[in-house]
């Protein structure tokens, strides 16, 4: 017998997840497709994508992989449609493909680096989005989370195309929040801090747990799948009354002051 009216269960559902080969997307997909769910893998690195769709298979889970440029919306458009079609439907989008995006303000690259990263880190999302809307309002939960950095809400010396993309994420989750919300139709951002993916691998050892203890309450970095945990939380059915909202992720990074 059960006591409550929401489920707390994603087993059955679909979900699109870009950027799942590797790092949080494919954490997020392993997460997804323990609980059940069917997972479409997309990634720009077409190996990567089979590779995960591949694991979660011989472990008895349902995925697909889909070779996907997000800088490309006839490729979105068409894997979108792909997606839907293969598995019935689409119920959680999960915006994650992101790249880095250094440039100092006064560097001859500047202008290639801020477009490369509003195209890959914000007009992509939105496009993943539209692309995917008509199936969403046929979902029972549909579900958008978003991925942006704790650099959407703080900043470092010489990222200003990365962090102003990032924190465009933040204010097109609160936009589409209000705009879908009359439909059920839920948008959350997640800002991971430090955590350890191939983004962040350049940096020794040493000085990442120099920073953790000195910026973070947990003292560590942060592992992909602890990130996918609240994603996956974002889109249970019963998550149905939080939207609009952003979450940092990342150790107590924001709270800490010294």
């Amino acid at each position: 017998m059960s006591l409550a009216k929401l489920s707390r269960s994603v087993r059955g559902l679909t979900v699109l997840v870009t950027g799942a080969g590797s790092g949080m997307g494919a954490a997020t997909a392993r997460v997804f497709a323990a609980e059940g769910a069917n997972v479409a893998v997309t990634d720009y690195d077409a190996g990567s994508a089979d590779a995960v769709a591949a694991e979660i298979t011989a472990a008895g889970g349902s995925a697909q992989a889909w070779k996907l440029d997000v800088a490309d919306p006839d490729e979105i458009k068409a894997v979108v449609e792909a997606i839907a079609a293969r598995f019935g439907g689409l119920d959680s989008v999960i915006n994650n493909a992101g790249i880095s995006a250094f440039s100092p303000i006064d560097s001859d690259n500047y202008e290639a680096v801020w477009d490369r990263a509003v195209s890959v880190l914000l007009t992509a999302h939105h496009r993943v989005i539209r692309a995917a809307l008509p199936h969403l309002r046929k979902s029972k939960a549909p579900r958008i989370v978003n991925i942006a950095s704790t650099e959407a809400l703080g900043a470092t010396p010489m990222d200003s195309p990365y962090c102003a993309a990032k924190a465009g994420v933040t204010g097109l989750t609160r936009a589409l929040a209000v705009e879908l919300g009359r439909e059920g139709i839920t948008v959350n951002c997640i800002c991971p801090g430090p955590i350890a993916t191939a983004m962040t691998s350049s940096i020794s050892d040493e000085h990442k747990q120099i920073f953790a203890k000195r910026r973070t309450a947990m003292h560590r970095y942060g592992d992909p799948e602890e990130v996918a945990q609240v994603t996956l939380s974002l889109c249970l059915p019963a998550s149905s009354y939080i939207t609009g909202v952003t979450i940092p992720v990342d150790g107590g990074l924001m709270a800490r002051n010294a």
